[in-house]
């Protein structure tokens, strides 16, 4: 169904992709990889016709996708990591919407609105407000629309990220009904165990080059991970805290004011070198915990105590105090893009004394701090002058986990370690090998004694890291409870809100 021959993407002096081909049979799906830059982004871009290729040639059910773009578009579905829907539209109006543009009317339309509904089980949303939906149902009333048309083939970009276990299955028993059906599909994950369950086969992208193909069955995570980055991986072994500390945050039926991401009457104890992981959807109240504890959101009821002491909701006391955050945006929160990785490194505490005297910044201690940060955390793609947002993805959160995770009065001798550190989605978006970092460095700072806070989407990343496992749903946040304690299926019911 699709043939992709010597495929090849410049952007100016930088080849993006390599001499990639491939193929896609009809009814098989291939589980399609690679790091952050790899060039798969700029692959599927090329496939389904939104911009050129350099070199190659893409051909879709028998039609170049350049020189008879009209018919190969047709049979093609298309679900981006970021799919977009019309917020201020109901669900069977955005579908009917969907399907117009794809050329349907009259009972062709209603007969294909009602199978999409039918096979994502909207039936229950389906005059609701698009807009109102949680995360998981507007997802699949995204998906709803990529198929809205009966492809013949379907990319898939990420299609579980904001999915409960029990919503993923779902969509894998819907895909597997279709797959045998006939329907083609290219199914992109960071979730090495779903794409090797789904696929047929594999093929992995490093540095715009396809530098693997194989069979799913027979082939390991470890091999997946080891071709993606060039290397063995050794992702973060679980082992349990060698010794919980004392309390040092606590929140006791603590609510913020109304909105679409609230808590609800939250308590929870974080305690010195524990990780206590978050799970749930995102959009349950995970936003409005993380900057509460931030400093960046005020609680209206309930009291929270830091160390014994009652909450100062300022971030640069919090800062001081050895609060020390991880943000889940990182290019809109966690860095200012067109600032210096230097002036990012001291961005936190450039008011106190050991960055500023006078209101005149000491340039050069903070420069020398920033070196620090760079070597110490291997930030790669630039020096400290260099501007942050030339950094990759995994560089710039390994600044930002530098600039929260080494003080800057830390020395060989005596570091000094963060009494709290909020890490919320602290892995999103980044490759296998940078992730594998990050949960490396969460739990070196666990185990030097700091009470950790994990706020995360990904199911796998609570299990390995939480010592504490606890789920949030519309603002409640269940009891935290040790990890062992937990099940998956569990916690996808309690992120459902159906425990």
């Amino acid at each position: 169904m699709i043939t992709v021959e010597n495929l090849v993407k410049d952007f100016g002096p930088k080849r993006a992709v390599n001499r990639v081909s491939f193929t896609v049979q009809r009814g098989e799906i291939l589980g399609f990889l690679g790091p952050n830059g790899a060039g798969k982004s700029t692959t599927m871009r090329m496939i389904t016709g939104f911009i050129p290729p350099t070199e190659g040639r893409v051909s879709v059910g028998g039609h170049d996708v350049n020189e008879d773009p009209i018919p190969a578009k047709r049979l093609m579905g298309y679900l981006p990591e970021s799919a977009p829907c019309y917020s201020d539209m109901t669900v069977h109006g955005f579908l009917g919407f969907a399907a117009e543009l794809r050329g349907l009317s009259g009972s062709a339309k209603k007969k294909a609105v009602h199978r999409a509904i039918e096979m994502c089980f909207l039936e229950a949303v389906i005059y609701q407000s698009v807009d109102t939906l949680s995360k998981g149902f507007k997802h699949r009333t995204c998906f709803a629309q990529s198929i809205i048309h009966d492809p013949e083939i379907l990319i898939l970009d990420e299609p579980t990220a904001v999915l409960t276990p029990q919503e993923s299955e779902a969509l894998f028993s819907v895909l597997a009904q279709m797959v045998a059906q006939g329907l083609s599909i290219i199914f992109i994950s960071h979730k090495l165990a779903e794409v090797l369950r789904v696929s047929h086969r594999v093929a992995v992208l490093r540095s715009g080059k396809l530098v693997a193909q194989a069979p799913a069955a027979g082939t390991t995570q470890a091999q997946l991970a080891q071709w993606m980055v060039g290397h063995a991986i050794e992702p973060p072994q679980r082992h349990e805290a060698a010794a919980v500390g004392d309390t040092v945050c606590a929140l006791r039926q603590v609510s913020t004011p109304a909105a679409r991401d609230c808590l609800r009457g939250a308590s929870l104890e974080l305690r010195a070198g524990e990780i206590v992981a978050i799970a749930g959807v995102s959009g349950n109240g995970q936003v409005a915990l993380a900057e509460l504890l931030c400093g960046t959101r005020q609680a209206s009821s309930g009291s929270i105590s830091l160390l014994g002491r009652p909450w100062q909701s300022d971030p640069a006391t919090l800062v001081a105090q050895g609060v020390a955050r991880i943000p889940e945006d990182r290019h809109g929160v966690g860095v200012v893009g067109d600032l210096p990785v230097w002036e990012n490194a001291v961005s936190e505490r450039l008011r106190s004394r050991l960055f500023s005297r006078a209101w005149w910044v000491r340039r050069r201690a903070a420069q020398a701090y920033a070196q620090s940060v760079v070597r110490a955390f291997d930030v790669r793609g630039g020096g400290p002058i260099s501007p942050a947002r030339a950094l990759s993805g995994g560089n710039m959160q390994k600044l930002i986990l530098g600039r929260a995770l080494l003080h800057p009065q830390s020395t060989d001798a005596a570091a000094v370690t963060p009494r709290l550190i909020v890490a919320h989605q602290p892995t999103w978006g980044l490759d296998i090998g940078a992730v594998a970092y990050v949960q490396r460095q969460l739990i070196r700072a666990r185990d030097a004694g700091a009470a950790v806070l994990l706020i995360s989407d990904d199911l796998d990343e609570v299990m390995t890291l939480g010592d504490r496992v606890a789920v949030m749903h519309a603002g409640h946040l269940s009891e935290a409870r040790p990890a062992a304690a937990w099940t998956r299926e569990a916690i996808g019911l309690a992120m459902a809100g159906a425990a």
